[in-house]
């Protein structure tokens, strides 16, 4: 389906990063959750990773308790993750690839190699009540399997295209951009909800959100960075706009 209204979800992640550098309880990624919702999150994303580099189990555990939207629980398809998640009940869980030595998640899920790894935990947690999302390459292959996977939602990964926009390859920027429009339209057409994430920020929000097939981004990274000189209400706000001319440009 297509939305006019696209929803934002804001990944607390690395407020939790900061506080982890030295150690105690400051700054609290559960006060910017908070904060994040004020400032016209519809959602708030948190990724337990399996070293706790970031978010802790308390976190989520508070998150899943205080939070009045829904909390998307980013995670490996892992036998520990998915006990958390039948643990805490989400509203989503996004399952992601998840490697200890890369510095972010870089690239979507191999659904296609691990179809019989996944099912059954995608099977697990839609009996605990989430909403199940695959985190994939917008390509037809794993958008597909999805579908076969029973998994309602897919979120495209962005990231190929944000960094080709940042290092100014126009070229491969089209290509990326263009392959994540004709991968939701796909997805759409077999009755999945597309989200996108990594990397995208004011400029490539905006422009991406003219793809009316996209019903949710999620976003951390850059504007928790922005927080640092703007403040984190003030850079969600400018998301939340950012988003809505570009929506109401299409």
């Amino acid at each position: 389906m297509t939305t006019s209204r696209l929803r934002l979800g804001v990944n607390i992640d690395h407020v939790a990063t900061v506080r982890n550098a030295r150690g105690g309880t400051w700054p609290d990624p559960v006060r910017a959750a908070h904060l994040a919702v004020k400032a016209g999150a519809d959602g708030i994303t948190a990724h337990l990773r399996e070293d706790r580099r970031h978010i802790r189990d308390t976190d989520m555990e508070r998150l899943a308790s205080e939070l009045t939207v829904p909390l998307n629980f980013e995670m490996a398809a892992t036998a520990e993750m998915i006990a958390l998640a039948e643990r805490f009940k989400p509203h989503a869980a996004c399952l992601v690839p998840e490697k200890r030595e890369e510095r972010t998640t870089e690239g979507g899920l191999d659904v296609v190699g691990q179809e019989a790894a996944l099912r059954p935990g995608i099977v697990r947690l839609k009996a605990a009540g989430c909403r199940v999302s695959l985190f994939i390459e917008p390509d037809e292959a794993p958008i597909a399997l999805a579908v076969k996977l029973g998994a309602p939602v897919v979120e495209l990964h962005t990231g190929t295209w944000c960094h080709a926009v940042a290092d100014g390859h126009a070229e491969k920027a089209e290509v990326e951009f263009r392959r994540l429009a004709a991968g939701a339209a796909f997805g759409t057409s077999l009755g999945l909800e597309v989200h996108a994430g990594h990397g995208l920020d004011y400029d490539t929000a905006r422009k991406l959100a003219g793809v009316p097939e996209f019903v949710e981004f999620n976003i951390g990274h850059f504007l928790i960075g922005e927080a640092i000189f703007l403040g984190l209400e003030q850079s969600i706000a400018l998301m939340r706009a950012a988003m809505d001319e570009g929506r109401a440009a299409a």
